[in-house]
Parts: C-alpha cells; sequence; structure tokens
C-alpha cells in the first residue's frame, strides 16, 4: 500500500510540476500558484461539507496551517531559481527536499533494511540524473542556489508537515482544505504585495479562458497528491514513502518527453532507469 499510494504521489506531482511549467510560460508563477490552489480549495471546501469533516477540527490542524505557509514560500523560490538557472542545476538540487521527511522518518526510529536502504541511495541518485544536471558551463549564481535550497526545505517541510495534520481519510481532506485556505491566503497576500509593486497579475489580455481547465488540473492533482502522500506515510515507512514519492522529475521529464516531444539526454534516461531500478529494491524490501 505504501509503494502504490508513494507513486501515485509521484505521478501527480510529476504531471502538476509540468502543467504549471507551461502556465507559467505566459501566466506569472505567483497567479498560477494562487489560483490553481484557489480552485482545488473550492473543491476541498465542498468535500469537507460532504463528508463532515468539520469534526475533525483539532490541534493538529496547525501542522496544516504550517504546510500551507511552507508550500507557496518553496513553490515561489523553485520558479524563482528557475528563472535564474539554469535548469540542469535548479531540479536536481531541488530533489534534496526528499532529506526532511527521510531524517523525521529517522529520527522517529525507523531503520530501513540493507536492500531497502541500496534502494533509497539508488533511486535518490536516478532522480537527480533523471533531471538533467549540468556538468559544465558558467558558474552559478548563489542566490539561484540559495533559492533552490530554499525550496527545497521547503517541499521537504510539507512532506512532513501534511503526514501529521490528520489519523484518518475525513480528517485528511479537512487539513488539506486548511493547508489549501492558507496557501491561497498566503500565496494572494504576496500577489497583491507583487502587483503594488507594480508586477502584472494577468498577461497581456488577460487570463485564456481556455487555461481554466489546466489551472484546475494543476490545483486539484497537487492536493491530491498530498492527499496519497499523507496516506502512505501513515500506512508504511516514511524513508520509503518519501523516497518514492520523489520519483516526481522522472515523470515530468517523460511528460515533456511524450507531449512537447523533448527528447531525454543520456544522463536523463540513465536517472530514470536507476529510479526504476530503485523503486523496485524499494517495493521488493
Amino acid at each position: 500500500m505504501t509503494a502504490f499510494f508513494a507513486l501515485t504521489t509521484s505521478l501527480l506531482w510529476g504531471l502538476a510540476d509540468f502543467g504549471g511549467g507551461l502556465l507559467t510560460r505566459r501566466t506569472p508563477a505567483l497567479t498560477v500558484v494562487v489560483v490553481s490552489q484557489a480552485i482545488a480549495a473550492v473543491v476541498l471546501g465542498v468535500i469537507v461539507v460532504a463528508t463532515g469533516g468539520w469534526s475533525e477540527a483539532g490541534p493538529r490542524l496547525w501542522f496544516a496551517v504550517a504546510a500551507g505557509l511552507a508550500g507557496p514560500l518553496a513553490v515561489f523560490s523553485f520558479y524563482k531559481a528557475l528563472a535564474l538557472g539554469p535548469m540542469g542545476v535548479v531540479s536536481p538540487l531541488a530533489t534534496l527536499s526528499v532529506a526532511v521527511p527521510v531524517g523525521v522518518g529517522l529520527v522517529l526510529g525507523e531503520r530501513p533494511g540493507a536492500l531497502q536502504v541500496a534502494g533509497i541511495a539508488v533511486a535518490v541518485t536516478g532522480v537527480v540524473l533523471a533531471g538533467g544536471p549540468q556538468l559544465r558551463g558558467a558558474p552559478v549564481q548563489r542566490l539561484t542556489i540559495l533559492l533552490t535550497l530554499v525550496a527545497a526545505l521547503g517541499f521537504g517541510t510539507v512532506f512532513a508537515l501534511i503526514t501529521e495534520a490528520s489519523t484518518n481519510v475525513t480528517g485528511l481532506f479537512l487539513s488539506l482544505f486548511v493547508q489549501r485556505v492558507t496557501s491561497v491566503a498566503a500565496g494572494g497576500a504576496a500577489l497583491y504585495a507583487s502587483v503594488r509593486r507594480g508586477t502584472p497579475a494577468l498577461p497581456e489580455g488577460g487570463l485564456p479562458q481556455a487555461s481554466l481547465p489546466a489551472l484546475a488540473f494543476v490545483g486539484l492533482a497537487d492536493v491530491a497528491a498530498n492527499g496519497t502522500y499523507a496516506v502512505a506515510a501513515q500506512h508504511g515507512p516514511v524513508t520509503v514513502a518519501a523516497v518514492l514519492a520523489s520519483l516526481y522529475p522522472v515523470v515530468t521529464a517523460l511528460a515533456a518527453r511524450g507531449f512537447l516531444s523533448e527528447r531525454l539526454r543520456a544522463i536523463q534516461a540513465a536517472g530514470a532507469g536507476l529510479a526504476l531500478l530503485g523503486t523496485l529494491l524499494l517495493a521488493t524490501g
């Protein structure tokens, strides 16, 4: 069950990142984050009302609030780092986010077996290589590295916090709703401040109506990934769930290959193969 839900998380996050990346080519990143998360919040609100999720309100929701604050900061830092580039450094370095939940799992007493340790090492290496690391070129700005590390820390923190925000499915819906409302509030405040400084919130001509389904998909895929990861981490070792969930860059690279006909570099293809091997080792360990 842990492997299934964690791999589902990777699939959803990978597709959400692919869709978000396409949208930010024409629409400011903050606008994409706020609108997509707002759509997800509305859908989750309906689910919470329908399932009576309010009965699960309690102190654990503070974990969801914290995750809601860390998420927009991580996404903004990640997109800013990608804008500064090079992507061949930013994307693989961001996968260090897996260190946070894995570290939490080890502190809490989880001790993966030898085969799982090998699987973790192989899978993480594969994910880094699948990002297409830049092996040569101009020096990278310190700000780019700093922003990428902030993004990695933020993503990893969300991994860890959302696991603690609920203990059952109904509570999970409520915690995801609170997380999204917090994200929209924090992202909306940042967007308002950005507009006040003169940065347009919308592209010229306004937000294309055709982009609304894509924004909805990005928001709903992201929130669904948070949910499947929480289930994976609650039903199995966090060290395994976190590594399998971190395979999403492989999905993004394959989506770019399938939909945009982008050619995978040799190092990316090798990384995808290693990630698959690591997944098999983790699943059988």
